[in-house]
């Protein structure tokens, strides 16, 4: 019924930069939050950054003033430009959103997407 697609992954030098996107498809009528988590081989999965449902913006310390988090409403997708990587933001990038479906009542439930793989290394 929903689909997160992510893309943009891949393999960049420490210091370059790389931007993700995810777009959210389906049977949707409402989002309320929507954002990035990242889970590194060994480490559980951990907030990026992300939306929330009242419309501010969070981002984890670690990555606080080298990333940035964007969203096309209309287009139901959310961007993670992501500046001066290190080799430790090396992880499987994961999209996730917070959204009600057409047709059904309730609170919102959690969806995620398949991940894509950010590697930096030299």
């Amino acid at each position: 019924q929903v689909q997160l697609v992510e893309s943009g992954g891949g393999l960049v030098q420490p210091g370059g930069s790389l931007r993700l996107s995810c777009a959210a498809s389906g049977s949707i009528f409402s989002i309320y939050a929507m954002g990035w988590y990242r889970q590194a081989p060994g480490k559980q999965r951990e907030l990026v950054a992300a939306f929330t449902s009242g419309g501010s913006t969070k981002y984890a310390n670690s990555v606080y003033g080298r990333f940035t988090i964007s969203r096309d409403n209309a287009k139901n997708t959310v961007f993670l430009q992501m500046n001066s990587l290190k080799p430790e933001d090396t992880a499987v990038y994961y999209c996730n959103a917070d959204l009600t479906l057409l047709g059904a009542a309730g609170r919102p439930s959690a969806y995620w997407g398949q991940g894509t793989q950010v590697t930096v290394s030299s």
